[in-house]
Parts: structure tokens; sequence; C-alpha cells
């Protein structure tokens, strides 16, 4: 009963080091993958990783036989231990600056020390018996023996600690709001992680208790392994709302998820192969096959659960008041119709109104504030290649009425049937029949079809522009959301200076350059040209003088002149040092359908669309240096009046 007891003490301890290894590496990857940017989070990775790498030594050393190769791992494990000190300094001097005290020198100073003295400590622990002498076994446990400065290596850690705890201290009083101090709280006690994860109390106890009482030993380093997993999962999570814009429950979700998936399922994996493995042995298994399949088994069911129940959970955890609306904005991004969806429904809408009037070729086109574009043609027949242009609206006195169809149309060789809205009776598109006679000649049996089908099209058109009326609203207010949890996050510890500038003011590379391609696309009217915040451009202001005040006309303007400066020196062609500005001129300009300039120029709509994107950020780039300019000589014109 005493092996069997002191045995399964040494098994628990052993998943368990296993477990933190797995969820201090993947806490790392975490940190380095979401919020990197930030100075909090950079330094708390850099504390993960000397936890990850003690832990790792740690456990390769347990699952080592020679003594030479066990001492090589107990001394890795000095990557680790070695900077532990350090790294808590730049981690409590990060808290600091972010909450408003950055350092004036000498936190900076005390920091760098501390690395210089863990990177002596790294050498010194290493290469030479001055730290940590030979490896001793007492028991089950092995461990180097402590040398003659590991009492000055044990000040050295514990002083740091000291220090960094005080500096967390001075970071929890300076926190502004209730939640922050919560978080700061968490994080605080959190930071006891790494120190019970990494400092070698053995090398410190010695082989006195182990020999003694190795039950004792074992239960509170048991005790140990199993809180250190959940406070560097308490810390992670305080650290994770840090240098990032999100809301809470993006940021709890998507931590959730990473613990689920990641240490969660790969610690329960290497647990369940373990203790299989443990038992094949003792029935006298050895090699078996069960060790892998019960490996294989726990994951497949693991990650089936958690993809079934993680949804409920979420909502119950993370969600709230809030559950309304998150269903909703969930549900629109499940059913919406995008451009693929529409393109095929259409197609078969198509399809079968061809097998309805047995004609072999039909197409859909939406009507926008520019005319109409090509959806969706089928059949052997372009209607772009017999004409430059699909018709206008509407375009011909060549009219049939019937009963259920409305007023069908003849244009070109084609039956044009007008697509209405289910909402408005506004008209938002045609749909175009291959003729097969002179004028539309349909039965009562076709026509009730074909009723059908142009009912069905209008319903997915009409659909598809209020989806797109959505997504403007939305590319409208996703800048203003952004400014404002920007200011949310820096007023958890910025006071009111966070709210001092104005949400027009914070506006990032990527948001402008979406203001310039609205603007573009509605270059000869619109309401993204005459709404434009861009209107509000000090250029644009000085423009206005040479356009009897006309500010639309000012924007208008300066867009040209962006896009002249886009245009290479020299006679235009169709080269690929031209391509950029033939994009713009005849898009933009000449205001081409996309089709048309893609043929115009030889390549794919995608490819074009990749090269348009291009294109807007060369207009946006020069509409942001003569705004620059501009400003530039304003100021001085100030500092010579002064």
């Amino acid at each position: 009963m005493y092996e069997f007891s002191l045995n399964s003490l040494l098994l628990l301890n052993e998943i368990l080091s296993i477990g933190n290894t797995i969820t201090a590496f993947s806490l790392l990857l975490y940190a380095l993958t979401f919020n990197l940017r930030d100075r909090v989070a950079r330094a708390f990775a850099l504390l993960l990783a000397t936890v990850t790498m003690a832990y790792f030594g740690d456990v390769l050393a347990g699952s080592a036989f020679p003594d030479g190769e066990i001492e090589m791992w107990l001394r890795l494990q000095w990557v680790g231990i070695s900077f532990v000190p350090a790294t808590y300094l730049h981690l409590s001097d990060s808290l600091l600056a972010s909450t408003g005290r950055p350092s004036r020198g000498r936190r900076l100073v005390v920091v760098r020390a501390g690395f210089a003295l863990s990177g002596v400590t790294l050498i010194l622990a290493g290469l030479t018996p001055y730290v940590v002498g030979d490896t001793l076994r007492v028991g089950s446990a092995v461990f180097l023996e402590p040398g003659p400065l590991f009492p000055l290596f044990a000040i050295f850690f514990f002083g740091s600690l000291a220090l960094a705890g005080y500096n967390f201290w001075r970071a929890y009083q300076r926190c502004l709001t209730s939640v922050s101090r919560r978080r700061m709280a968490y994080l605080m006690l959190g930071a006891v992680a790494p120190l019970f994860a990494s400092f070698p109390f053995v090398t410190l106890l010695g082989g006195a208790v182990i020999g003694t009482l190795p039950h004792l030993f074992w239960s509170i380093l048991l005790m140990i392994n199993a809180s250190v997993t959940g406070l560097m999962v308490m810390m992670a999570y305080a650290v994770a709302y840090f240098g990032v814009a999100h809301p809470d429950r993006v940021v709890k979700s998507r931590l959730f998820q990473w613990i689920m998936r990641g240490p969660f399922v790969a610690s329960t994996v290497a647990a369940v192969t373990i203790l299989v493995n443990r038992v094949a042995d003792f029935v006298g298994l050895e090699n078996s096959i069960a060790g892998p399949f019960a490996m294989v088994s726990t994951l497949l069911v693991l990650q089936f659960a958690i993809t079934l129940m993680r949804p409920a959970w979420e909502r119950w955890l993370f969600y709230g008041e809030d559950r309304n609306d998150i269903a909703r904005l969930h549900l629109l991004e499940e059913r919406v119709l995008t451009t693929g969806d529409l393109r095929q429904f259409l197609e078969s809408v198509l399809n079968a109104v061809c097998d309805i009037c047995d004609t072999r070729s039909a197409f859909v086109a939406a009507l926008d504030a520019q005319g109409l574009e090509l959806e969706v043609a089928v059949g052997p027949d372009d209607p772009l290649r017999e004409s430059e242009d699909l018709p206008p609206v509407l375009m011909s006195d060549e009219r049939v009425e019937f009963e259920n169809l409305g007023t069908v149309f003849t244009w070109d060789s084609y039956w044009l049937i007008p697509l209405h809205s289910p909402i408005s009776d506004d008209m938002i598109g045609i749909m175009g029949l291959r003729a097969t006679n002179d004028k539309p000649d349909f039965d009562a049996e076709e026509e009730q079809a074909l009723s059908i089908m142009v009912e069905r099209a209008s319903n997915a058109l009409s659909d598809r522009l209020l989806q797109r009326e959505v997504f403007g609203v939305v590319d409208r207010l996703v800048p203003q959301v952004e400014a404002i949890h920007r200011m949310r996050v820096a007023a958890r510890y910025g006071g009111a200076d966070a709210f001092q500038t104005p949400l027009e003011g914070v506006r990032s590379e990527a948001d402008f350059v979406h203001l310039v391609r609205d603007a573009l696309a509605h270059f000869w009217g619109g309401p993204r040209l005459t709404g434009s915040p861009l209107l509000r451009l000090q250029v644009v202001r000085e423009a206005m003088e040479e356009h009897d005040g006309n500010a639309v006309n000012a924007l208008r303007s300066i867009l040209r002149r962006a896009i002249d400066w886009v245009r290479p020196e020299g006679e235009r062609r169709f080269t690929a040092e031209w391509v950029l500005y033939n994009i713009l001129e005849m898009k933009v300009l000449e205001g081409r359908k996309v089709r048309d300039v893609a043929m115009r120029l030889a390549m794919s709509e995608a490819d074009l669309y990749r090269k348009q994107r291009v294109a807007f950020e060369r207009v946006a780039r020069a509409i942001a240096r003569m705004e620059g300019e501009v400003v530039a000589k304003s100021n001085d014109q100030v500092k010579a009046g002064d």
C-alpha cells in the first residue's frame, strides 16, 4: 500500500508536469498570436517562455535514464530558471508603464541589470558547478545539488520577485476602474505560478525532506503542480485584454476556445496515454496498440464534444444580456447571401428558364446607380460580346403585355423582363432570354412557370441589395466602433485624457483607403462622394476656392489629381507599368463595367480586383501626401505670422 500510494503520487506529478508544460507553451503561442504588439503581452510571453523551458527540462529529465542525459536536461532547465527574475522585473515595469507611469530611467536600469545577472547565472549554471553541481538521486527524485553560489542566486531570485511585486502593487493602485482593478488582482495572483513552476525547490531542500518524508514532499509538489495551471490561465486571462480593442466577450471567447482546444485537449490526451500504457505494462502487454488507440480516440471525442458544446457554453458564460444581439449577428453570418451564393442561385433559375422557354441562353443584370451590371449569364451566347453595353433602362418601344409577367421588351436578339423589388416595386434589374422568334409568345403554362422564376430572381436580387445596404452601414459604423473600443481600453488606465481624441481623428491607414475607395466608386455622383468624410480634408477646403465653394467638385478634382499622380511618364500604353493607371481611368473616370475593363486589359476579374485595390491604395497615398503638404504649409504660415 505504501509503494502504491507513493507511485500514484509520482504518476500524478508526472502527468501534471506534462500538462503544465503544454499549458505554458500553448499560452505562449496565444500571446505571440493575438496581442504581441502590446508591451505587457510581450513581457508576459517572455515569462511564459522561461516557464516552458523550466518544465520542459524537468519532464525530459524525468523520462531519461543515463545520468549524463539526466544532467543535460536538468541544466537545460536553467535556460528558463535563470531568466525568471529578469522577466518578472520586465513585466512589472511594463504594467506600470501601461498605467501611465513610464520609467524615468531607474526602473529601466534595474530591468537591464536583471537580464545581465540572469545571463551570468545561465552561464555559471550551465557550464560550471558554482550554482548547481553534480546529479543526486534521492528515492524517486533526481536533481542537481546546490553549488557554493546557489544562495546568492536565491537572494537574486526572491529579491527580484519582491521588487516586481512592489511594482505590481503600484500598478494595481493606479487602476482607475473596478474592472481594471479586478483584472490586475487576477494578474497579481496568477503571477505566483511562474515562481512555483520555475524555482528549483528540490535543489534548495536537498535530499533531507525527500528521503525522510517522501509522501509529504510529493503531496506538496502535487498541490503546487495542480495550482500552477489555474494560476497561469488566470494570468493569461488578465493579460489578454492588454493591447486589444475587441469587446470583452470576444477576448473571453477566443481565450476559452484556445484553452479548450489546446492545453485541455493535449493534456488530457497525454494523461490518458500515460495511464493506458502503465496499465498495459502492469498486465504484461508491453508495446500494446491500446496506447495509440486511446490517444486517437480521446483526441477525436474531445474535439467532437467541444465543437458540440462550445456555442452553448459561450452563450452562457460570455454573452449575458447581449445574447439576443449576438444571436442575430450569428444568424446573419450564417444566412448571408454572398455574391457566389447569388450567382449560383441565379444560374439555377436561368437554367430552369431556358428549359421552360426552350431558349438556349439567358442572363440577369442588376440595376445600380451607374446602370445595369451583368450578374449571371448561361448558355453559349454572351450579351456583352454582341453589344458594347447592356441595354439602357428601359430601352425599347417593342413590347408585349402578359397577364402574369407584365411587360416583356425586345432588345437586339433578347427578350427582356423587368425585375421589381417585392418591397417597393421599384425596378432592380432585368432578365434577358435569347429570342426564339420576333416577338415573345408564351402560352399560359409557360407564362405561369416563367412568372415564378422571375419572382425568385427578383427576391434574390432584392435580398442582395438589402444586404449591400447593411454592409454599407457596417462599413461606416466599424471605424466609429473601433475608435470607441480603443478609447474604452485606454480609459481603463489613461483617465480622462483617453477621451480627448475626437472619433474622426482616430482613423487608421486602412480606414483612409476605405474612404478613398468609396469616393472613387461614386466619382460621378453618389452618397459616398457627397457625404464623404474626405470633404473635411484641408486640401479639399483649399481647392474649394477654385470651384466656387463646391466641396464635392473640389474633392472630385483632388481625386483626379491623385489619379494623375499614379500615371507613369510618357505616352499611354497597355503595358504592366501602366496597368494601375489604366484601371483607374477606365473604371473611375470613364465609368466602365468591371467585365469590360477586364476584357480590355486582358486579365481575369479576380486579378483586376487585386490590382484595383493596389491602385486605390496609391491614390490614397497621393491624397495623404497632398494633405500633408498643405498642413505643413499652413503651419509654416502660422509660425511666420508669429
